[in-house]
């Protein structure tokens, strides 16, 4: 009977087990430094940039600006917040002319704490609301008031 119970209670250990090992996740691409050697400062263009190390997931809002290629790991452990351990940043800058005028990387030391506006949206007059105010004008209505008199 006890050799019955570990054969059941063994698989829902085991399961118990593998749901809070924690679970590796990547997210986005960053070119290697190997890579990044095949890209040649002042030579190079905007497409054949895009031929040796592909085309960026985020690019600089101003038209001719700079690609930024991200790239983030995360644990994840069952039941905590997942922790970013690794993030990579590469910004291939351009120039006027459409050539590579810089390259740099940026890891997740190099990232800086930005502190947010916390700013709360006026909800609109206090006091009375407009539902509150029509029905506490229904005692005060007057007929003659209407007529003038």
């Amino acid at each position: 009977m006890r050799i019955l119970g570990l054969w059941i209670l063994s698989p829902v250990l085991l399961l118990a087990l593998v749901a809070c090992s924690p679970v590796a996740r990547f997210h986005g691409y960053a070119p290697d430094d190997v890579q990044l050697t095949e890209i040649e400062v002042g030579r190079d263009t905007r497409e054949t940039v895009e031929q040796k190390v592909g085309r960026p997931g985020v690019s600089g809002v101003m038209e001719g600006s700079g690609w930024y290629y991200v790239q983030s790991d995360w644990i994840d452990e069952g039941w905590r917040a997942p922790v970013e351990v690794d993030r990579q940043i590469v910004a291939i800058s351009f120039d006027s002319a459409d050539r590579v005028s810089n390259i740099e990387r940026f890891g997740l030391e190099d990232g800086e704490i930005v502190a947010l506006s916390r700013r709360v949206t006026d909800t609109g007059p206090s006091g009375m609301s407009v539902l509150r105010q029509l029905m506490s004008n229904f005692g005060r209505f007057n007929p003659t008031q209407m007529l003038g008199r």
